[in-house]
């Protein structure tokens, strides 16, 4: 194993600590379409926020922005932005105070959520005729044989660690329960330019990646990041990643 390839191994051991720094991001045309079928812009609601990756880009458009997760790690790693709050709190379970949200949305998290009590509680918080938007972005596609091989390590090898919730992701919440009136969303992508650190980063954030090391599986991380150090090229190189943005929107 060269050099390299020994230092995108430990990066694996950081789990959660990389998840500001790795995920992608969401495109700003996704904020601004939600804002522009919101009844007000007012107050926006995000529900199991990570580090922030759509609470910020909603900044943009509503006067304030609450972000929450039930995870005070994630908290920690969200930067400070002008006019968003966060709070530890579940999905299932919002602070008391909460009312009047024009707008609420899950992104990349409503799978992992128990849907009935989150739906119970975001008719509680929603204004009248608010949007609510469930969010994810599917697999990753890249180029050539880079893209080859991320493909076998996400369907074959890595694939039999996801926990059941990921089938949501992987099938676009299209069968997600969804009790409201369906809006109809929007194509977007989202694209990146990541050189190799970027992109093992990135699957260095997978709860499929820490349930193999739980697992004493982490062998099959390491060759997949030692095959993609031969594939790449100028490790520094950046290539063309893009996800397929899918949404549930509806009217509350």
């Amino acid at each position: 194993m060269t050099k390299n390839t020994t230092e995108h191994g430990n990066w694996f051991a950081a789990g959660g600590r990389a998840y500001s720094r790795f995920r992608p991001e969401y495109p700003p045309e996704l904020a601004a379409h939600l804002a522009s079928i919101a009844p007000d812009n007012q107050k926006a609601l995000d529900v199991g926020c990570g580090t922030g990756q759509l609470t910020r880009l909603l900044s943009a458009h509503f006067q304030a922005v609450t972000g929450v997760d039930p995870s005070e790690d994630q908290l920690r790693n969200a930067p400070e932005t002008p006019g968003v709050r966060y709070m530890a709190s579940p999905a299932e379970s919002l602070p008391d105070d909460f009312h009047g949200f024009n707008l609420i949305t899950a992104a990349q998290a409503a799978h992992w959520f128990r849907l009935d009590a989150f739906y119970k509680e975001v008719r509680r918080v929603a204004s009248a005729d608010a949007i609510l938007a469930l969010i994810s972005y599917g697999v990753l596609s890249i180029d050539g044989a880079v893209g080859e091989r991320f493909r076998q390590f996400y369907d074959d090898e890595i694939g039999p660690f996801w926990p059941p919730e990921r089938q949501w992701v992987d099938s676009g919440y299209r069968d997600l329960f969804f009790p409201f009136a369906q809006i109809q969303a929007p194509a977007l992508v989202i694209e990146a330019q990541w050189d190799l650190n970027a992109l093992l980063g990135y699957v260095s954030t997978w709860s499929a990646v820490r349930q193999a090391q739980q697992k004493e599986q982490e062998n099959i991380v390491t060759r997949f990041a030692a095959d993609l150090h031969d594939l790449w090229g100028d490790p520094g190189q950046h290539k063309t990643m893009t996800w397929p943005v899918n949404m549930r929107i509806g009217r509350i």
